[in-house]
């Protein structure tokens, strides 16, 4: 790093003026993936995170034990994951009762975590055998947690678009037929009992096309109307999550909490992916931070905030797919920022290198 000022483009000062200054009001989530092999160690990440930036909760996609150690004492929420591979054998009460005993009891609560995720992402994938255990293994993993006296933590698990239907407009947003009756009202009912949140990964970036890109954006655009509801949107990511909500409602469960579990944007992608640049990771996660911390809420969840994990908290260097796939990370492996969404204590932009296009 020099002392020398960075030189920003004009589209880029614009964005950086538009986030807030001073970001003490508003926490976020990040998704802590660690496909990569050039990672700092997880203590230092974890004072980083305490220390340097507003991040006050993590979501893990395992329960590894050198993460939840690192975390003691930080104050810092921890979501951690039971693998896809474990779900037939947590549908298991004995199974359930090893798991807690050996990756939560021996940290829990100097580390404070706070929710157990079940497999990520499994209902979309049809696989028959585990949408028929996954159910069992929540409760599993519940009744597990109560049986040692922890009552405190919640049980659930995280679910792709692909679970709906229908999602336009989002009032008539609607389950997979056979599975809303079969799979998600029974859950539903699971996550209502044990006051659990339903966890979602709406990823605009996944669903835009090139003349819906200001939508997905956050940027001002004409907004699509709702004529079920009379409402407008004019974002892509409230229109995703009041689909998710039409379809609880329809099922008799529009109460319970909606958690974003994934979001984000890449800064980096191919030759043939315009879109993807560091100027749209920043409008995208920026607008996102500030939007689900306004308590503006949605069109048909108004006043309400919504526990948001951005995807990820570094780049991983050995994700496989495209480039777009190693390159959603707010951080470097060094911790310096590929960009900041005014997550940094310090409240600016702090390293030049991020403005390097």
């Amino acid at each position: 790093m020099t002392n020398s000022a960075p030189i920003l483009f004009p589209s880029l000062l614009l964005l950086f003026i538009l986030l807030p200054i001073s970001t003490s009001e508003y926490t976020i989530g990040v998704n802590y993936g660690t496909v990569a092999d050039n990672l700092p160690p997880p203590s230092q990440v974890a004072q980083f995170l305490k220390l340097k930036t507003t991040i006050d909760r993590i979501k893990l996609f395992d329960a590894n034990p050198d993460i939840l150690n690192a975390f003691s004492n930080t104050n810092i929420s921890i979501t951690v994951s039971a693998l896809n591979s474990d779900i037939l054998q947590l549908s298991k009460l004995p199974a359930a009762q090893s798991w807690i005993a050996n990756y939560i009891v021996p940290f829990y609560p100097q580390t404070k975590i706070n929710r157990i995720v079940v497999g990520n992402e499994i209902v979309a994938a049809s696989d028959k055998n585990l949408n028929a255990h996954l159910l069992l293994a929540m409760k599993s993993l519940h009744t597990a947690l109560q049986l040692v006296n922890i009552t405190d933590i919640q049980v659930s698990t995280p679910h792709s678009l692909g679970i709906l239907a229908s999602s336009e407009p989002p009032s008539q947003g609607r389950f997979r037929r056979g599975f809303d009756r079969a799979i998600f009202s029974p859950m539903l009912k699971f996550l209502q009992e044990t006051k659990s949140p339903f966890m979602i990964n709406p990823y605009p970036y996944f669903g835009f096309l090139p003349k819906t890109l200001n939508y997905a954006l956050f940027k001002p655009n004409l907004g699509v109307y709702d004529r079920r509801t009379k409402k407008t949107y004019t974002n892509m990511f409230d229109a995703m999550l009041d689909a998710v909500h039409s379809a609880m409602k329809r099922l008799g469960y529009g109460d319970v909490e909606i958690v974003v579990a994934e979001t984000g944007w890449p800064s980096v992608g191919e030759s043939n992916q315009p879109e993807v640049n560091l100027e749209n990771a920043v409008t995208y996660n920026g607008n996102l931070v500030k939007h689900v911390n306004s308590g503006i809420g949605t069109p048909l969840m108004p006043k309400r905030k919504f526990e948001t994990f951005v995807f990820s908290l570094f780049d991983e260097n050995l994700k496989p797919g495209l480039t777009e796939e190693r390159n959603f990370g707010l951080f470097r492996s060094d911790l310096s920022p590929v960009y900041d969404i005014g997550i940094m204590r310090d409240g600016r932009v702090s390293d030049e290198r991020t403005l390097e296009l």
